[in-house]
């Protein structure tokens, strides 16, 4: 995904960077309005999707699930958010959208646009991630990273958080790991780390 990422250009960065470390639904990403970002506090607020009819209608609603949160964002993603405005979004309306369609700006980006957009830069990097997918790579970070299953839940605007669990569950640290890791820091603690030792002892041990 930090491919992805890294060889994505124009406003289609920006869109990556949302999905991928907000871990925004894609509907959620292009609904998003440049007001919905406090950029001193660093969050993100999660009020809107955009759905698309099968005649061309767009529709915003609520979140999936009724799944309206507030996002603590990054200081890195704050920057290319500010720095996507900077370049893309003159004005001062808060109302604008984030991500404004390509033929009318007072619309939403379409899905369509945005599937385009991602089916293109998979195939130049050579990857069969989804787009969805970045919204895993987000989970699974907040999960490496300690978080508990309500903060997981929380982020990520689950029903849930026995839904949480039964999507990521095996990636949370189960008995067996978290005694390993425990043990580990015991040796840290008492020894320092265990190539400092081995190398201690090694030094003790004359040359034959």
């Amino acid at each position: 995904m930090g491919n992805a990422l890294r060889t994505s250009d124009g406003w289609f960065t920006a869109y990556i960077a949302a999905c991928l470390f907000a871990g925004l639904r894609r509907a959620e990403a292009s609904a998003l309005q440049v007001g919905d970002i406090d950029f001193l506090r660093k969050e993100l607020r999660v009020v809107r999707q955009v759905q698309w009819t099968d005649d061309g209608r767009m529709e915003i609603r609520g979140p999936k699930y009724g799944s309206e949160r507030t996002v603590y964002i990054s200081d890195q993603l704050v920057t290319m958010l500010s720095e996507h405005v900077r370049l893309y979004l003159p004005g001062n309306d808060p109302q604008r959208w984030l991500f404004p369609g390509r033929m009318n700006a007072d619309l939403p980006v379409h899905a369509a646009t945005v599937g385009r957009a991602w089916r293109a830069l998979r195939d130049k990097i050579g990857i069969e991630h989804r787009l969805h997918d970045a919204r895993h790579f987000y989970a699974s970070g907040l999960i490496a990273s300690g978080c508990d299953v309500v903060t997981v839940q929380r982020a990520l605007g689950h029903s849930s958080a026995a839904q949480t669990l039964s999507t990521y569950s095996h990636l949370w640290p189960d008995a067996n790991d978290r005694t390993r890791k425990a043990a580990g820091e015991l040796i840290d603690l008492a020894l320092g780390s265990a190539a400092d030792v081995l190398r201690t002892e090694a030094g003790k041990i004359p040359s034959d």
